[in-house]
Order: structure tokens, then C-alpha cells, then sequence
């Protein structure tokens, strides 16, 4: 197989593609808008994969990574919360447009399996990626093995229940750790703290509208450098949550390393931190057993793409 293929990951705001070399590196780069109606987003894979490999000869296959539950076969993506699939035969779309071997994966899986190769966790042979942005997703990877499970959806970190009879989730269940751990629940908490106590977050306040409901994610980071009471303990239980979610995941898959990513996690040590000290504070036998090491992803945004890239070279 030619040492360049395609990586493309499908996102509910955007869809990225670029061709990949065998060490990571993406040669070219495309990003479209992703269109609300299904054939849209159809025409938009097809156009992204198009124009990412225009003017490279020898690439050799397609990796996709999507949102959602990405059957056994890696072939159809059986339900997308953010694009309203169900059942999409996306395998077969980009396959018959391009001519070429085409794996689709979770994108979560896809961005664990990124970091796993040429990321965070390159040096480790059992690592968990946990993805804090507007949900909590996350991979896991087994000495060179991406765990997928028996139907093809392991991995769904942020809905196991964290909190019973807890907050309601999207997903149609309550509890779930995402309602608790992600990059919404921090945003959310964050809001609700400033509209109880104004005075407390005046520099929370001031990034955005004036209004807590106007606060975003970039402005508790902002703010908590600078010092912000509000920010700072959104933080601090953002991390305390998360912490509690990794020495669970401990407690059953014992890896190495966890990497954490997604869009919170660009935060560094503001979250790292409270995350890290949580996380050994609860995890089962602490004191008597090794803890892994918690660790900031390397590859950013491109982990998706990269990786989606890198497994479609493992048919």
C-alpha cells in the first residue's frame, strides 16, 4: 500500500480532509462547512475528499472518521446525533465516488487512534483518549488494537451512568458523565454560577455580553487566567468530575496512559491539573497500585484526521 491516504473527519460544523504521509504529517488540507441536509453532506465528503487529494498521485485509501455508532464492519454509521444519520451506508458513498479502499470509523476512535500512533501516547501500549468538548467521548487502545467491542460502539465514555436518577442526557437517558464531565456541562456550570453571583464573575462577564448566558467556553479560560473566582472553580469542578470518570475507567481497564482532548483540554494545566489530582484522590487501591499517567494531547484537532488517515491503512 502507497504511504499516502486520506483522512477526513466529519464534524457538525465542519468536515476537514487532507492526505497524510506514513509519519503523520498532512500534505494538503481542506475544510468545508457541513450542510444541515443529508444530501448536502453527501456532496460536501465527496468535494472535501476531492479537493484534499488533488495534485497527489499514489494515494491509496480513504479513512473517515464520524460521529456516532459505526457498525462492526466499519462500513455504516447506524446513528449521528449531530448529523441525524441513521443507517448511513457511508462506506459505499465515499467508495463508489472515489475508486478507492475507504474504513469509516467513530471519530473519537479515529482521534484515540491518532494520539496512539503519533501523539500523546506513542510511547505506550495500553492508553485511554478522552475527548472533552461539547460531549465527552473517548477510545481506547490495547497493545496496537483499537478496542471497538463486539457491535463496533466501545468506547462511549461519556455515557456510562455517573449519577443515578441524574441530569437528563441527549442521548434519551440521565446521569450520564457527559451531563457531568464535558465541555457543555463546564460551560453550563460556569453560566450558573456567574447569574447567582455576578459580582463574583465581573471578569467572566466582561469577555462576552455582559449576560451569563453569553459566557462560552473561551472566556472561562480567559478568565481564569486572569484570575476569575467563577472561572477558576469552573475549572475545578469540571476537573474534580473528570478525574472521578478516569479512575473509573481505571478501575476496569487499567492502561498506562489517559490522553485528554477535545476542545476544553486546550486549557493545559487549568484543567490537567484539578483533573490529575481527582483522579488519584478516587481511583480504587490508590497507594497500592501504579496510576497512569494523565496527559495533554499532542495533535490537537488534526488527531481525528490523522488517525482516521493512519487506519486506513490497517484494512
Amino acid at each position: 500500500m502507497s504511504d499516502l491516504t486520506i483522512g477526513v473527519d466529519i464534524g457538525g460544523t465542519k468536515i476537514a480532509a487532507g492526505v497524510v504521509d506514513g509519519g503523520g504529517t498532512i500534505l494538503s488540507r481542506v475544510r468545508i462547512p457541513t450542510p444541515r441536509d443529508e444530501a448536502g453532506i453527501a456532496r460536501a465528503i465527496t468535494d472535501a475528499v476531492d479537493r484534499a487529494g488533488e495534485g497527489w498521485d499514489g494515494v491509496s485509501a480513504i479513512g473517515v472518521g464520524a460521529a456516532g455508532y459505526v457498525d462492526e464492519t466499519r462500513s455504516v454509521v447506524r446513528s449521528s446525533p449531530n448529523l441525524d444519520w441513521h443507517d448511513e451506508p457511508l462506506k459505499d458513498l465515499v467508495q463508489r465516488h472515489s475508486g478507492l479502499p475507504v474504513v469509516v470509523e467513530n471519530d473519537a476512535n479515529a482521534a484515540a487512534w491518532g494520539e496512539y500512533v503519533h501523539g500523546a501516547a506513542a510511547d505506550h501500549t495500553v492508553m485511554v483518549m478522552v475527548t472533552v468538548g461539547t460531549g465527552l467521548g473517548g477510545g481506547i487502545v490495547a497493545h496496537d488494537r483499537l478496542w471497538r467491542g463486539r457491535f463496533g460502539i466501545g468506547g462511549e465514555i461519556g455515557h456510562y451512568r455517573a449519577v443515578p436518577e441524574g441530569l437528563a442526557c441527549h442521548c434519551g437517558r440521565s446521569g450520564c458523565m457527559e451531563q457531568y464531565a464535558s465541555g457543555s456541562a463546564h460551560t453550563r456550570r460556569a453560566r450558573e454560577a456567574a447569574a447567582e453571583a455576578p459580582q463574583r464573575a465581573q471578569i467572566l462577564l466582561s469577555l462576552g455580553d455582559g449576560t451569563a448566558a453569553g459566557v462560552q467556553g473561551p472566556h472561562i479560560e480567559e478568565a481564569a487566567l486572569r484570575g476569575d473566582p467563577v472561572a477558576l472553580e469552573a475549572f475545578s469542578s469540571t476537573g474534580r468530575w473528570l478525574g472521578q470518570a478516569l479512575a473509573d475507567l481505571a478501575a476496569v481497564l487499567d492502561p498506562g496512559v489517559f490522553v485528554l482532548g477535545g476542545g476544553v483540554s486546550a486549557a493545559g494545566d487549568l484543567l490537567l491539573g484539578p483533573t490529575e489530582a481527582a483522579y488519584r484522590q478516587a481511583l480504587s487501591g490508590a497507594g497500592d497500585r501504579p496510576y497512569a499517567k494523565v496527559l495533554l494531547a499532542e495533535l490537537g484537532p488534526d488527531a481525528g484526521l490523522v488517525g482516521a488517515a493512519d487506519l486506513a491503512r490497517r484494512p
